[in-house]
């Protein structure tokens, strides 16, 4: 599996799903029941849909997906891109986890 972040419009399979989704976002905030904050890799519609309505949008990460079906374009902007998000990602973690957000 390549590493994370999968670029803007890959379309994967996630684990026990039966349905493939494409990538839209990324670093999605979530709050559970608990009011929790959660931060997932990914915002995803499913594919060939879209998203109709906000019940067809949803979050996961990296370690979901099963199979890349196909690859979103790869160009510099994408890979400055996915510098950043790598630095975020763990930026975002840590204050979750310090409740600074």
């Amino acid at each position: 599996m390549k590493e994370k972040f999968l670029p803007i419009g890959t379309v994967v399979y996630l684990k026990d799903k039966k349905r493939k989704v494409m990538i839209t976002s990324y670093l999605i905030f979530s709050k559970g029941d608990d009011e929790e904050k959660t931060v997932y890799d990914y915002g995803a519609s499913v594919f060939p849909e879209g998203i109709i309505d906000s019940n067809y949008s949803f979050a996961f990460n990296h370690d979901d997906i099963s199979e890349v079906v196909y690859m979103g374009l790869e160009d510099d902007d994408y890979k400055k891109l996915n510098d950043m998000l790598k630095q975020s990602e763990q930026e975002l973690r840590d204050k979750l986890s310090k409740n600074e957000m």
